[in-house]
């Protein structure tokens, strides 16, 4: 349900990278499955809502999980770090949040050097304004992580469908996907 639930969600959206295969057989430490999606064309630049709606695939499988078996796992640990890291740009490096405005709250720490995690840590805001940062960036996960809901519940037999014939063949590609998303008009 996790992988389906990543691969519905994108196909449910628009301006999102199309999935090109699902698998449930376990690849490496700690990954149980994955969803793989391939672009289209290089991207430079994205828009709010393009963010909005990778968020979104990357809380698929949470919400699918939430939704079919009414609780949460561990398993979306690392798609909840790359959501927030993506919320969290929009409102501190890209000026995204209405509240806070144009102002860029946390620079891009260079890579190459080796304190640049200490360096990124480093606070430059007052404590109201970190206080507002947290709200937003919690507002932005959480209403992707309902948009992901919504879709997800919307399409819920398609979701079972899905699974059940992922449990069966354990991989997905494009031909096999290509006949659920029939089933599944874009949102």
């Amino acid at each position: 349900f996790h992988e389906m639930g990543h691969a519905l969600v994108a196909m449910a959206l628009p301006d999102v990278d199309p999935v090109h295969k699902i698998s449930i057989i376990p690849r490496g430490i700690g990954a149980l499955g994955y969803t793989i999606q391939r672009p289209t064309e290089d991207r430079f630049l994205m828009t709010r809502e393009e963010l909005e709606h990778k968020m979104a695939v990357l809380l698929g499988g949470r919400a699918a999980e939430h939704l079919v078996f009414e609780h949460l796992s561990t398993g979306a640990a690392d798609d909840l770090a790359k959501a927030t890291d993506i919320a969290r740009s929009m409102v501190t490096r890209y000026g995204m949040d209405e509240a806070l405005g144009h102002v860029v709250y946390q620079e891009e720490a260079p890579v190459f050097l080796e304190n640049a995690a200490a360096a990124s840590r480093r606070r430059e805001t007052s404590n109201e304004t970190a206080e507002k940062i947290d709200q937003a960036v919690r507002t932005l996960v959480q209403a992707a992580f309902d948009q992901a809901t919504g879709i997800l519940g919307q399409h819920r037999d398609t979701l079972e469908r899905g699974a059940a014939l992922l449990l069966s063949q354990e991989t997905l590609n494009e031909p096999e996907l290509a006949a659920l998303r029939t089933r599944l008009p874009v949102a």
